[in-house]
């Protein structure tokens, strides 16, 4: 699995390293494992995707943004590792979607993200266990944000 080349046929480029907004670690490692902290949907750590979906945001506009914590959490995990294709397969998909009173379609706001993974490392490691949880709010009135657990 080439994932730098699926990204190129697909359209897509890494963004730049999103900025930390706490303190944490963007990545830990345990054993195979590592576990990405929450990816926004923002550009250099800017929120790019606000409000809350089913009110400002359509659904589309909330898998976009998942679309783009994917991407934000390529870009992390580039960094950590040095290189994408030591990445075996996706693990486990976390996503909180910030939800307008009676939207109850998160799983298809996070299958932004799912099909994104899908489409770059196939359906065998890109597809992993997920839940998608809706919320009041997120940091900086992001309309998503997804953890991600990853083996290689």
């Amino acid at each position: 699995m080439d994932i730098y080349g699926k990204l190129k046929e697909l359209g897509y480029s890494l963004p730049s390293l999103p900025p930390r907004g706490g303190i944490y670690k963007p990545v830990k490692q345990i054993g195979n494992l590592l576990y990405v902290s929450g990816q926004g949907a923002t550009v250099k750590g800017v929120p790019a995707v606000v409000g809350h979906v089913g009110m400002e945001r359509t659904l589309e506009e909330g898998q976009d943004a998942a679309r783009m914590c994917a991407l934000n959490c390529l870009a992390v995990l580039e960094d950590y590792l040095g290189d994408l294709n030591r990445l075996k397969s996706l693990v486990k998909t976390l996503g909180f979607v910030a939800s307008a009173p009676g939207f109850n379609a998160q799983p298809k706001v996070i299958d932004g993200a799912s099909r994104f993974f899908m489409d770059v490392m196939g359906e065998d490691a890109g597809v992993g266990a997920r839940s998608a949880i809706g919320v009041n709010e997120l940091p900086g009135n992001i309309a998503v944000e997804i953890e991600f657990i990853f083996e290689i």
